[in-house]
């Protein structure tokens, strides 16, 4: 059986700060790749439509989805809009799956809402696709609240990443749901939150 795992960045993101992520697992015995993607020139139901057909044109039989942040939004759409893919784990890390009080706050200033691009639509501002159970949902999520969340105006949610907020990861159709003491960014370099997606890449579990 041939494996493959993609990893889907982030907004503002380029998926070079993937890579310390994808090596451990690469480490693990998985097939790595890294699907590319502009956060703010497209929807994210656009930039599924791309990694849909990015995924259609992989030589492997199994492909598991690891995406950070925005990322996971993606994952979501491409779920809805296009259900039928290749067998394989889905595992996001803090992707606001409820939307993000932090893109609103954004959104609301004339100044800061051409900072979010595109992103907004049916997207962080949690009118996205919800999960629609075609397969396991892992989540990671942090508590480290060290980002840009604590320098903007308004609430922020209580725990939080600094970016994103611990209960807007939370979701009734996420099967394995994992509290990581890492901010937004911090854990995509962490060894632990690499264990624990290997350990779900390969069991479904974050084995906790």
């Amino acid at each position: 059986m041939n494996e493959a795992v993609v990893l889907i960045h982030g907004i503002w993101m380029t998926g070079i700060e993937m890579r310390p992520l994808g090596r451990r697992i690469q480490q693990a015995g998985f097939e790595v790749h890294y699907f590319h993607y502009h956060s703010l020139l497209r929807s994210p139901a656009e930039n599924a439509e791309r990694l849909h057909r990015y995924l259609q044109a992989m030589d492997a039989t199994v492909i598991h989805l690891v995406a950070h942040s925005l990322g996971g939004i993606v994952v979501a759409h491409l779920f809805d809009r296009q259900p039928t893919q290749k067998p394989g784990r889905v595992i996001m890390l803090g992707s606001p799956l409820r939307g993000s009080a932090v893109a609103r706050n954004y959104h609301r200033s004339i100044i800061l809402r051409p900072l979010l691009g595109r992103s907004t639509v049916r997207g962080l501002l949690g009118d996205g696709p919800r999960w629609n159970r075609s397969r396991q949902l892992c989540v990671i999520a942090g508590n480290r609240g060290v980002g840009i969340g604590s320098l903007l105006p308004g609430e922020f949610p209580a725990p939080n990443d600094g970016t994103v907020a611990l209960e807007e990861t939370r979701d009734r159709s996420v099967a394995e749901h994992l509290e990581v003491p890492y901010s937004h960014f911090g854990m995509l370099f962490a060894r632990p939150v690499a264990e624990a997606v290997v350990s779900c890449l390969k069991t479904g579990s974050f084995g906790v």
